[in-house]
């Protein structure tokens, strides 16, 4: 089969493999659709502190936004999930550990990311090896366009939800590209007011196509009270930021990550009584992404600017966006093609 190979820093490949065989408690997936995501660069780049510490090596098959159909069953895996319509949860615990067994294995200590982490190969191929315990179904209203959005959108559901806020609820939200649109979207769907705050036009109209009034560029912003704020980009100045902004007893949920360290005044945070909370992973807001998709609470496919083929792919890492691409963040891979 043919998948995408990262061979070292900056360099990728369409290669000819062998397609992967379904292990105990395993399904392969016949892959439909799969996104490019900031992940998926800073693997390609080797930017990503992974390589340092020994999580991630060269060669590296990434992909971990994706959908399609399970054509293979391993040892103990039903044969009714022969044929049917899946997504996956990227992060692989051991299952066994009182994390795991606590529910929280995307923080287990012996984590797999598929696509990303311990070689576990992804999914920006024709077909993917899938534990059949991190499948989750997806319904016919759910296309391929949404399907391969799963991922991200359960980041940003759980962003969401960390918030803690309730309709009528005020949030502000750094950062226009996937998560924070998305995290704007879910924010809409659940009665919270969501105001995004961006850098140039480009970023603001993608926003205000979506329907999103409260547009704002740091000069632009207006003194409301933020009852709470979603860190969602890549600046290393903003997380200290948000908890200038933040109203006292708020809170700042950090979903975004800066290449370069970032600085906060742990004082602010006790003076004014805020929480902060770290999202890592959309597992526990999958099931709910997939429902909203379902339901039509949330329609994220405005998102995608452009779907390419495989061969396709290298170019969009490197920042190459298609000829015909629309305004949205996200590109997709169709591996058929």
């Amino acid at each position: 089969m043919r998948a995408l190979i990262f061979t070292a820093p900056g360099q990728a490949e369409v290669q000819d493999v062998a397609p992967p065989e379904p292990g105990p408690g395993e399904v392969v997936v016949d892959v439909e659709r799969a996104g490019v995501c900031g992940t998926d660069v800073e693997l390609f780049t080797g930017g990503m502190d992974y390589f340092r510490t020994g999580r991630a090596r060269h060669p590296l098959r990434p992909g971990h936004e994706w959908c399609g159909r399970v054509s293979a069953t391993g040892e103990g895996v039903e044969p009714a999930w022969l044929g049917r319509r899946v997504t996956g949860d990227t992060m692989l615990g051991c299952g066994r550990c009182a994390r795991c067994r606590a529910g929280r294995h995307h923080v287990c200590a012996d984590l797999a990311e598929l696509g990303i982490s311990r070689g576990r190969a992804g999914a920006l191929a024709e077909q993917v090896a899938v534990p059949v315990s991190a499948l989750h179904l997806l319904p016919e209203e759910v296309d391929e366009t949404l399907g391969a959005l799963v991922e991200p959108g359960g980041n940003a559901l759980r962003a969401v939800r960390a918030t803690g806020l309730e309709p009528g609820g005020r949030l502000l939200i750094f950062g226009t590209g996937t998560i924070g649109l998305l995290t704007a979207l879910f924010a809409r769907a659940h009665g919270i007011e969501a105001h995004l705050l961006g850098r140039d036009s480009g970023e603001l109209e993608r926003a205000r196509a979506l329907g999103f009034a409260g547009v704002w560029t740091r000069s632009s912003l207006p003194g409301l009270a933020w009852h709470a704020v979603v860190d969602a980009a890549n600046a290393p100045e903003l997380p200290a930021l948000a908890l200038d902004l933040v109203e006292p007893a708020g809170r700042v949920v950090y979903i975004g990550l800066a290449a370069a360290p970032s600085t906060l005044d742990t004082r602010g945070m006790v003076l004014k009584d805020v929480t902060a909370v770290g999202v890592l992973g959309g597992s526990a807001g999958l099931a709910g992404a997939i429902s909203a998709y379902a339901t039509g609470a949330v329609d994220a496919r405005p998102l995608v600017a452009a779907t390419v083929g495989l061969a396709g792919t290298v170019d969009v890492l490197a920042g190459r966006r298609p000829p015909d691409a629309g305004p949205g963040p996200k590109i997709h891979i169709d591996p058929r093609c």
